[in-house]
C-alpha cells in the first residue's frame, strides 16, 4: 500500500520575505499536543546565501495540514561560538517526556555551501591539512536540545561519535527497561568488515544520551529491493501501537532518489524488526518533490496521530514539506501481512 498524499503541491514553502527562510523549509520533525488540539512542527529553513547556513524554525496547525509560522526568527541558529554544531542545524525529530521536549537535529561545524551544485557538495571551511578528518570533510554529527515552549531552547550536547558520520539519530519516546533506545545511521559503518555492504539502520540503548553508545545492526538494505538499495536510515520517531513500534524509514535507491518505507518493531525489544514493507509507503512523483535543490526525494522526520489517522510529514526535494496520511490501523493491517527479521538473543 501507499500512504494517501494530501495534496500535489507542498504544505509548507519558503518564505521570500524571511532572509533566514527564503530558499527552504523542509524536513519537519512534528508533534501532536493534545491537550491544545495543534501540530507543532519544527522544520529546516535557509536563506539564499552562498554558504547556506540552515537553522531550525516553528510552524502549528489546528487541522494537521495547514500550518503557520510562529515568530519572525529561527528558534535554533548555528552555534555562533563554532565548535560541531557552528556551520547549520537541520532535520529535527521531536520526542516529549512529561513536560519536555527532546530534539535531535543533525549539525555541521561549518555550512554546507550550495551542496546541490556540482563540484560543490557539503563545501569545508579552510581547515589545516593537520585538522581531524571528519572537520575537514565536515562531517555531519547529531545534537540534542530540550525545552518546553520552544521560546527557551537548550543545546543538551552531541550525541554521536565525532569520527562518525551519524546523522539520523532518532529517539524512542519513551524508556524501554529503563535505557533510553536511539536509532542511528553511520555511512561509515558497512563494507569490509561489515554485515551491510551500505550505510544501514543501527540501534543502541543508553543510559545517559550523551555517553558513548554501542551500536547493534538493526536493519540493511535487501536483496531486490531497488528503492533501498543505496542505503537506509531512520525517518520519523516511532510510535507505539498495540502491534509493536511503527517506524517510517527512508531508503535511497539505485536512482539516487529517496523513498520511504515502514517497519514494525518489538515493543520490548526493538532490535526485532517483526515486519517490515517490501515496496515504498512514499514515492517521490510531483513537481515539490522531484523539481528542487535535490531532485526526487520524499523524505519522512515527523508523525502524528490523530483520532486514528497517521499522518506523515516529510521533506520534498530538500526544500518544501509535504505531508501524507493514512488509517494507522490501515497500515498496521498491511505490515502484519509482510516479512520481517527478528534479531535472537534478546536483551
Amino acid at each position: 500500500m501507499k500512504l494517501t498524499k494530501y495534496s500535489d503541491r507542498p504544505i509548507l514553502s519558503p518564505d521570500p520575505n524571511l532572509p533566514w527562510g527564503s530558499l527552504v523549509a523542509t524536513n519537519p520533525g512534528a508533534w501532536y499536543d493534545e491537550d491544545r488540539h495543534e501540530v507543532l512542527m519544527v522544520y529546516r529553513a535557509a536563506g539564499d546565501d552562498p554558504e547556506h547556513r540552515v537553522n531550525l524554525a516553528l510552524a502549528r496547525s489546528s487541522d494537521g495540514f495547514y500550518f503557520e509560522r510562529i515568530g519572525t526568527d529561527p528558534i535554533l541558529l548555528p552555534s555562533k561560538e563554532g565548535g560541531w554544531d557552528g556551520g547549520c542545524v537541520e532535520d529535527p525529530r521531536i520526542v516529549k517526556f512529561g513536560e519536555w521536549y527532546f530534539i535531535t537535529y543533525a549539525a555541521r561545524a561549518a555550512p554546507p555551501g550550495q551542496y546541490w551544485i556540482k563540484n560543490n557538495r557539503h563545501r569545508t571551511a579552510d581547515f589545516p591539512d593537520e585538522a581531524p578528518r571528519a572537520l575537514k570533510q565536515n562531517t555531519t554529527r547529531t545534537g540534542l536540545l530540550l525545552t518546553k515552549d520552544f521560546r527557551t531552547v537548550y543545546r543538551a550536547g552531541c550525541l554521536t561519535d565525532a569520527t562518525q558520520d551519524d546523522r539520523d539519530v532518532i529517539l524512542f519516546p519513551e524508556k524501554i527497561k529503563g535505557k533510553f533506545v536511539t536509532l542511528h545511521r553511520p555511512m561509515e559503518m558497512c563494507g569490509d568488515g561489515f554485515e551491510n555492504n551500505a550505510p544501514a539502520m543501527w540501534i543502541a540503548y543508553s543510559d545517559d544520551l550523551l555517553e558513548p553508545k554501542k551500536l547493534e545492526l538493526l536493519a540493511q538494505s535487501r536483496p531486490g529491493c531497488s528503492w533501498e538499495a543505496g542505503k537506509i536510515g531512520g525517518g520519523a520517531p516511532p510510535i507505539k501501537t498495540d502491534k509493536g513500534w511503527l517506524h517510517l524509514y527512508h531508503g535511497v535507491g539505485a536512482d539516487a532518489r529517496y523513498y520511504a518505507g515502514a517497519m514494525l518493531l518489538d515493543l520490548e525489544d526493538p532490535r526485532m524488526v517483526l515486519h517490515r514493507t517490501p515496496d515504498p509507503v512514499l514515492v517521490p512523483e510531483f513537481d515539490f518533490e522531484c523539481k528542487g535543490i535535490y531532485k526526487g526525494i520524499c523524505f519522512p522526520c515527523g508523525n502524528v496521530v490523530i483520532d486514528g489517522k497517521l499522518i506523515v510529514y516529510y521533506g520534498g526535494a530538500d526544500q518544501y514539506v509535504g505531508a501524507a496520511y493514512c488509517a494507522l490501523n490501515e497500515l498496521l493491517d498491511h505490515l502484519l501481512t509482510c516479512p520481517g527479521n527478528p534479531v535472537p538473543n534478546p536483551v
